[in-house]
């Protein structure tokens, strides 16, 4: 008789599988998952495949890469084995360093310490597109219907990406501009993989850096690794402890951010990936283009159009704007979700790089980012965005479905000058304001992303936009 936990299906979403470890994400279900990665990789490459093989540092995933080298043997193809917790940028950064074929990633990222997942990047260290996760789903569907391990065997082999990753980030960031300007950093790894990376940078160049959470808990202080607002008193804490500067936070692999102003504000990732592209364009003259979702704050249309630079807005998953960098069509690309990356950089995201860019561009400026911000906004017009969640009953969504595929002529009150539908539904309103609904693949759940151009109007429009949904 056929198990449950085997018949299971495995999706690969914007960022991987992810699930409850021993619920769907059990040993026999990662066997799947793997031995669907490897046929994909055997049938991309019939001799001589090499697979990165990584991790964050939760719970069992020295176990995991195990099981995962040696099915990769099974079939073949050569793991190369990364032994300690490494951040997600960094192991893409080793795909496209040592030339592998690809990387399974232990991880489920800023989920809460009951989940794991896996990341699978392709040969140019990007997050797999659609086309090859489908694939994937279809060999695992193979394996199911009773398809054939091979049976060969490829010895393992040992892999340390951290070296020329660091090597990558001090090309990339000026800290001699971070060290004369005397800056003071607290940093917040969150018990993740990005322990000993920011921090270690900061002080090979002289920086002052103090760091908390800077040891391994499974548990992550039981709560998800999240560096959201809610999460980072501790970081606060530090901070006033050490009159820091600036507060940079990392989640569970490090391919997201939370950045702290010397005040103890947090701003949003929305503002960061602003502040961080006019930054660039004016100090460092990148004006090739700049890259964010459809869910992303329209500052940066605003910026783009204020600096005669090309915008590309594409689809939610970070997989979208990796495509832009790896053709060097973006000085920098990012999402509301707080994922960023910049020019011949990796094409993944990358928590490590924008919180170091964050001290750079504090130190450069001699301005806090709150003042930064506040400069934007003269120059450009005020931008304030929020996200909700809310979760639907099945009548309540089988009938707000049906409602995305009308074309609204108004709403609440407001006339729309755009329909988008490069992502869920975005109207955009003849202020400037807009609203955009994206249905979750995976549970009955909401996305309502709004943004308007005073916090009194935010108000109104997300309680319009919640109505909208339940009326």
């Amino acid at each position: 008789m056929t198990t449950q936990a085997t018949t299971t299906p495995i999706k690969f979403g914007t960022s991987g599988w992810r699930a409850v470890i021993g619920e769907e994400f059990t040993f026999a279900n990662v066997r799947r998952a793997v031995g669907g990665i490897a046929r994909y990789v055997a049938s991309q490459k019939s001799s001589g495949a090499r697979v990165i093989v990584g991790r964050d540092p939760r719970f069992l995933g020295e176990t995991f890469c195990a099981m995962a080298a040696e099915l990769l043997s099974s079939y073949g193809i050569t793991p190369w084995m990364i032994a300690e917790a490494t951040p997600t940028p960094a192991i893409s950064h080793a795909v496209i360093h040592n030339h592998a074929d690809g990387a399974i990633n232990f991880t489920a990222s800023h989920n809460p310490p009951e989940y794991n997942g896996i990341k699978f990047s392709t040969p140019d260290g990007a997050p797999a597109l659609p086309e090859a996760t489908k694939r994937i789903e279809a060999e695992i569907a193979a394996i199911d219907a009773g398809a054939v391990v091979p049976g060969l065997k490829a010895d393992s082999e040992a892999l340390d990406p951290k070296p020329p990753y660091m090597q990558r980030l001090k090309e990339a960031v000026d800290f001699d501009v971070i060290k004369k300007a005397g800056l003071r950093v607290a940093f917040d790894p969150m018990w993740g993989a990005a322990r000993g990376y920011s921090d270690e940078l900061l002080r090979e160049n002289g920086v002052q850096v103090a760091t908390v959470h800077d040891y391994r808990d499974v548990l992550f202080g039981n709560h998800a690794p999240e560096p959201d607002d809610h999460l980072l008193e501790d970081l606060r804490v530090k901070m006033r402890e050490t009159r820091a500067h600036i507060g940079i936070a990392t989640d569970g692999d490090a391919d997201r951010f939370g950045i702290v102003d010397e005040d103890g504000t947090f701003l949003q990732p929305n503002y960061i990936v602003a502040l961080l592209f006019d930054y660039l364009v004016e100090v460092r003259g990148w004006r090739n283009g700049v890259g964010k979702s459809v869910a992303t704050t329209n500052l940066v249309n605003a910026l783009a159009e204020h600096h005669k630079v090309e915008l590309h807005e594409t689809p939610v998953g970070f997989k979208y704007i990796g495509e832009l960098i790896k053709q060097d069509k973006i000085a920098i690309g990012g999402e509301e979700s707080a994922g960023l990356s910049i020019r011949h950089h990796t094409p993944e995201k990358d928590g490590v790089i924008a919180g170091l860019l964050c001290c750079e561009m504090v130190a450069r400026r001699g301005k806090s980012l709150g003042q930064q911000l506040q400069e934007l906004f003269v120059k450009v017009g005020s931008f304030y965005p929020q996200r909700e969640n809310f979760r639907l009953t099945d009548e309540v969504k089988a009938k707000f479905t049906k409602k995305l595929g009308m074309e609204p002529r108004e709403f609440s009150g407001r006339d729309i000058k755009e329909v988008v539908r490069k992502d869920g539904l975005k109207l955009i309103f003849t202020d400037g304001s807009w609203v955009c609904y994206r249905l979750s693949g995976t549970e009955p759940v909401v996305r309502i992303y709004t943004e308007a151009r005073t916090q009194q109007d935010l108000v109104k429009l997300s309680a319009a936009a919640k109505q909208w949904v339940f009326e």
